[in-house]
């Protein structure tokens, strides 16, 4: 388990509808991705959620774009002529986080793309086990790339690590915003979904996804502890929610009751 690192050749331009200003960029790899910035909105704390959460979907076999570290240049952006591209691309030298970009695909529709009941289960089982609240029906988060349903933008999970406090209470959380997930409809086999989670997340393989976290993400300004005891809390923090996902398990099954 590992990402590759690649350097910033060229901005192409800014995606706005993105709340924290990603861009298009193309990489001295010839290839294009979307960069979230450590600069932008919440900071590095969001491309942790976005790491974290884009390698667990991949345990649990379910797609998402290629990331890779992305490194930018001080020098680079100084002739973007926008201001606030510049202030942020000055704010985010060094490590920011990439996807690889999906020429083409398209925003995922609900009523046109049928999603299979076991898929849509294990999206509903990742989200409600990240807490990530933003796959709802006015913003999916998800696109159709040939034929296939793939998972971008995780940067709104754990949300617990914005305020750092109390993250014992709040791993064993139900996450009662699952019942606006979009897919909540189809996940009739999250019991199944549970089981096959726990086959492949576990203390190790979580452990080598939080280790891949940058030093440079974990701010000072953001943690009182040191870079170890940081990495420690999110593994622990994982570790707990995932000895306790019947908790969240019956809020989504409770919430499904209400829209059937």
């Amino acid at each position: 388990m590992g990402l590759r690192t690649v350097n910033v050749t060229r901005y192409i331009s800014p995606l706005r509808e993105g709340g924290s200003l990603p861009a298009l960029a193309e990489a001295d790899d010839d290839f294009k991705y979307v960069v979230k910035f450590k600069g932008a909105g919440h900071g590095s704390k969001a491309l942790i959620a976005e790491l974290i959460g884009g390698e667990i979907a991949r345990l649990l076999s379910l797609k998402i774009p290629e990331l890779v570290f992305i490194n930018l240049e001080e020098a680079f952006g100084r002739m973007e002529p926008d201001e606030e591209i510049q202030d942020l691309l000055r704010a985010s030298k060094g490590l920011n986080l990439g996807l690889h970009y999906l020429s083409s695909a398209t925003t995922f529709d609900p009523i046109a793309f049928k999603v299979d009941s076991a898929i849509a289960s294990k999206i509903v089982w990742l989200d409600a086990f990240l807490t990530n609240i933003d796959r709802t029906v006015k913003n999916t988060n998800m696109l159709v790339w040939h034929k296939e349903l793939w998972l971008i933008d995780q940067g709104a999970s754990l949300y617990f690590h914005h305020s750092w406090v109390n993250w014992e209470k709040l791993s064993i959380t139900p996450f009662s915003q699952v019942k606006d997930h979009v897919l909540l409809p189809l996940a009739t086999q999250l019991e199944d979904a549970d089981i096959f989670a726990k086959k492949y997340i576990n203390e190790e393989s979580l452990k080598k996804i939080v280790n891949l976290i940058p030093e440079e993400w974990i701010n000072p300004e953001d943690f009182d502890e040191n870079i170890d005891q940081v990495k420690s809390i999110y593994l622990e923090y994982l570790l707990r929610r995932l000895n306790h996902t019947q908790i969240f398990i019956k809020e989504a099954q409770n919430a499904r009751k209400t829209l059937i």
